[in-house]
C-alpha cells in the first residue's frame, strides 16, 4: 500500500471513529440532539456512572417444585376418576412428595396401570392399607431447579426490556440468585412490583359464591376433593374488607401460558380494562371449557386472586378481557407482565441498593480527571525521553483513544467505573507497545543501520511480539467477560476493545506518521529518538 492511502486510511478510520465515539459525547453536553441516528450510538453508562438501582433476587425454586407435584397430583385424581378407581383422599405431602390413600387392594392392579403416566417423573412407594406415595425423580427436581432459575431470569428480561431500561444487567449468580442492575430507573418500586409479580394468570369455572366468609362456601369445614377457594375483590358495596371468596375447580383448563397477547383496553363501563388474545391450542381448550359451562361464572385468577367471576354467556375461543378496579397505570403494568409470561417461581429480595445520578456524575469526573492526569503523564514521559518520535507516540494513543471510543459506542458497549480503568489501562498497554517499537530502532540504529532500514526492521521484528502479548491479554478479558458479572465484564469489554485499536494505532498508524515525516526528506542520516 502507497503511503497515499496510508494516510487516507487512517484519516477515514479517524473521521469515522470520532463521529461515533466522540461526537455525540460532545454534541449531548452542549444539548445537540442533532443527527438522530447518529445520537442514537451514544457511549451508554453503566449503573455506577447513571445511577439506578442494583438488586439481588433469590429464586424460590421449591415453588416450581410444589407447582410440579400439584399438576401430577391433580393428574392423578383425573385419571383414577375416569378409570373408576375408588380412592379417599389424594393430598401432596410437600414440594416433592403427594398421596394417595384408601384405594382398595382389589383395584391395586388398576391403580398402578392408572399412575403409569405419572411415574414418568415420580418414583411410586406403597405401604399396607391401601396408600400410595409417589416421590419426585432426583433427576427430575434438578432438571425443574435449574429451569425455574434460566426461565425466571428469561421472563425478566422480557419485562425489562419493555419497561424501556437502557442496558439492564439480568445475570444468574450461585444456583439460584440473579442479580438485576437497572441504570437510570427513578421509579424503584414499580420496577421491583413488575420484577417480583408472578403473573401467573389461570381461568377457573366457579362452583360456588362469590361469599363474605370462607365458612360459607364449605359447611361442613371441609374444601371438596379438587377444590380451592381464592379470595378475591368485592363486586358490590358493604361486603367486609372488601373481599368475597370463591370456591373454584383446582385444575384451570387455560392459563397464562396459552396466551398470544395481552394490551390495555377499556371495559364496557369505559373503565380501564385488559384485553387478551389466547393462541390456538389456547382458544381450542378455551372454546370447550366455556362452551361445557354456559350460564355459570368463570373466575379469572391472577398471582392467587380473583380478579372478576363474568357470567358465561357463550363459547368464548380466543378473545377476552379482564376487568375490575384498576387504574391505568395497572393496566398497563398487568399487560406488560402478562405478555412476558408467568414467572415459574416466587422471588425473595435478598439485597438492593440505590445509586443516585449525583454520585454517577461523581465517579465520571474522577474517571475522566484520572484519564487527563494519566495521558498528560505518559505525554511527558514520551516527549522527555524519545524527543520528537515521542509526538508519533502521542499522536497514535490519541488515535487509538478515538477508536476505542468509537468501537464501544458502536458495538452498544457499556461504559462502567472499572471500564474507565480499562481505559486509563488501554493508554498504558499503548505507550508500552510504542517503547517496544522504539527501544528496537534505536537498537537497530546503534547497530549503524540506515534509518528507513532501522524504521522497517523495528515495526516488523516487534510485530510478532505485540500480537503474542495482545492476544494473551484478550484471552485474559475474555474469561473475565464469561464468568464476571456487571462491572467486571465493563473492565473486559473495554481492555478487549482497546486492546484491538492498540494492536491497529501502534503498528499501522506510528509507521505511518514516521514514513510521511521522512517522505520529505531525501537524505535521512539522524532519527530524533
Amino acid at each position: 500500500m502507497t503511503l497515499r492511502w496510508k494516510v487516507v486510511t487512517i484519516l477515514i478510520v479517524l473521521v469515522v471513529f470520532a463521529g461515533v465515539g466522540v461526537y455525540p459525547l460532545v454534541a449531548a453536553r452542549y444539548g445537540v440532539q442533532w443527527p438522530s441516528w447518529l445520537m442514537a450510538k451514544q457511549l451508554k453508562l453503566g449503573l455506577d456512572l447513571q445511577g439506578g438501582v442494583h438488586l439481588v433476587l433469590r429464586v424460590q425454586t421449591d415453588t416450581a417444585l410444589q407447582l410440579e407435584t400439584d399438576r401430577t397430583m391433580e393428574r392423578l385424581r383425573e385419571l383414577l376418576t375416569t378409570g373408576g378407581i375408588p380412592y379417599t383422599n389424594v393430598t401432596t405431602v410437600d414440594a416433592t412428595h403427594f398421596r394417595a390413600e384408601g384405594v382398595p387392594q382389589a383395584q391395586d392392579a388398576a391403580f398402578r396401570q392408572a399412575a403409569v403416566e405419572v411415574q414418568t417423573t415420580f418414583d411410586r412407594s406403597s405401604v399396607p392399607g391401601g396408600t400410595y406415595t409417589f416421590t419426585l425423580k432426583p433427576n427430575i427436581e434438578v432438571t425443574l431447579r435449574d429451569e425455574a432459575v434460566v426461565q425466571a431470569r428469561q421472563t425478566i428480561e422480557r419485562r425489562i426490556n419493555e419497561l424501556g431500561v437502557t442496558e439492564p444487567t439480568i445475570a444468574q449468580q450461585g444456583a439460584d440468585q440473579l442479580i438485576v442492575q437497572l441504570p437510570g430507573v427513578a421509579d424503584v418500586n414499580r420496577a421491583k412490583e413488575i420484577i417480583q409479580s408472578t403473573g401467573l394468570l389461570e381461568f377457573k369455572i366457579v362452583e360456588q359464591g362469590p361469599a363474605a366468609t370462607r365458612e360459607a362456601l364449605i359447611p361442613s369445614g371441609q374444601v371438596p376433593s379438587g377444590m380451592e377457594i381464592l379470595p378475591g375483590v368485592s363486586a358490590g358495596v358493604g361486603e367486609p374488607s372488601g373481599t368475597v371468596y370463591y370456591l373454584v375447580r383446582r385444575v384451570a383448563p387455560v392459563t397464562g401460558r396459552d396466551l398470544r397477547n395481552a394490551r390495555p383496553s377499556l371495559d364496557e363501563n369505559n373503565q380501564p380494562a385488559v384485553s387478551f388474545t389466547l393462541n390456538t391450542e389456547g382458544g381450542r381448550k378455551f372454546g370447550s371449557a366455556t362452551g361445557e359451562n354456559i350460564g355459570r361464572q368463570l373466575a379469572i385468577v391472577l398471582d392467587g386472586r380473583v380478579q372478576s367471576a363474568p357470567r358465561i354467556e357463550g363459547r368464548i375461543t380466543t378473545d377476552g378481557r379482564i376487568y375490575g378496579s384498576f387504574t391505568q397505570q395497572e393496566v398497563a403494568d398487568l399487560s406488560l407482565i402478562l405478555r412476558s409470561g408467568a414467572l415459574p417461581a416466587k422471588m425473595d429480595y435478598l439485597e438492593e441498593r440505590t445509586i443516585g445520578a449525583s454520585l454517577g456524575a461523581d465517579s465520571i469526573r474522577s474517571g475522566v480527571m484520572a484519564s487527563i492526569v494519566g495521558l498528560l503523564l505518559v505525554v511527558s514521559f514520551m516527549l522527555v525521553y524519545y524527543k520528537l518520535s515521542g509526538v508519533n507516540a502521542v499522536v497514535a494513543l490519541v488515535f487509538n483513544l478515538v477508536i476505542l471510543l468509537g468501537l464501544m459506542a458502536y458495538i452498544g458497549a457499556v461504559m462502567t467505573l472499572p471500564g474507565i480503568a480499562g481505559f486509563v489501562l488501554t493508554m498504558g498497554i499503548g505507550v508500552d507497545s510504542n517503547v517496544l517499537i522504539f527501544e528496537r530502532i534505536k537498537e537497530e540504529l546503534e547497530a549503524q543501520r540506515g534509518v528507513r532500514a532501522a524504521l522497517n526492521a523495528g515495526f516488523s521484528r516487534v510485530f510478532l511480539t505485540l500480537v503474542d502479548t495482545h492476544l494473551a491479554a484478550l484471552i485474559s478479558a475474555a474469561f473475565l467477560f464469561q464468568f464476571g458479572t456487571g462491572p467486571i465484564r465493563g473492565f473486559a469489554i473495554t481492555l478487549a476493545v482497546g486492546l484491538v485499536s492498540n494492536l491497529f494505532t501502534s503498528t499501522f498508524v506510528s509507521k505511518t506518521l514516521f514514513e510521511l515525516a521522512l517522505a520529505r526528506r531525501q537524505q535521512v542520516t539522524t532519527l530524533s529518538i
